[in-house]
């Protein structure tokens, strides 16, 4: 009976010592047991995954109209070819009169020279006569022989590359002339060369502009 007993003992010994389980010693036999999960493969399908929007994400964007109004808007310049061009845009204005305001507006700050025709200085009439001179138009050399020239235009009527003439330092006679490069409603703006600033441009809004001012003519058709 003791022996039996004893037998018993070591039964219920070697089983509670037993492992309940088997010891997992391989990643394979891990994984058929659902106790691992290769992470290259979830790697794998998440960074597909990524790319895949990313792609979607790239395509939307290419298909998309652009916004920009840098892209839409198409630049008006008197000359394309050179970034440094005073823009006029104005869609009234010919080809050649963009040239004519660009290439006066070029000389703008250059100082008062009587009988200056260059950069080195220009008279009211020279800036005007070497610019159209550029273009091979020769027009006279006085602001009083230029305003015989073209047609006279209301002031209501002035466009962009008309001159305006003016009557100024107690004269009897023009003796001033610039070229109109902006019209605004009843304001008219011009480049001219002025005996204390030099080319600048100004508004028959001025006090002494609008009170000395005289004619525009037309002479480009």
């Amino acid at each position: 009976m003791k022996k039996l007993v004893f037998i018993t003992l070591i039964l219920i010994a070697f089983t509670a010592c037993k492992p309940t389980s088997s010891i997992v010693t391989s990643k394979d036999t891990a994984v058929k047991k659902g106790m691992y999960t290769e992470p290259k493969a979830v790697a794998t399908t998440e960074i597909r995954n990524t790319e895949k929007r990313k792609k979607n994400q790239v395509r939307e964007v290419a298909l998309k109209p652009s916004h920009n109004p840098s892209n839409t808007a198409k630049r008006t310049g008197l000359n394309n070819q050179n970034e440094s061009d005073i823009i006029i845009d104005d869609e009234d204005a010919s080809y050649l009169v963009k040239q004519l305001i660009n290439s006066a507006s070029e000389n703008l700050g250059v100082g008062y020279r009587g009988g200056g025709t260059t950069k080195a200085g220009f008279d009211c009439s020279g800036l005007i006569y070497s610019t159209f001179k550029k273009f091979d138009i020769t027009l006279p050399r006085s602001s009083h022989e230029m305003a015989t020239i073209g047609t006279k235009i209301d002031l209501s009527d002035a466009k962009k590359g008309d001159l305006i003439f003016f009557i100024n330092r107690g004269q009897r006679r023009i003796n001033h002339v610039g070229m109109v490069v902006e019209v605004s409603n009843d304001e008219v703006k011009f480049i001219h060369s002025s005996t204390q600033s030099g080319v600048i441009i100004s508004s028959t809004k001025e006090p002494y502009y609008n009170r000395t001012f005289v004619q525009i003519n037309r002479v480009l058709q």
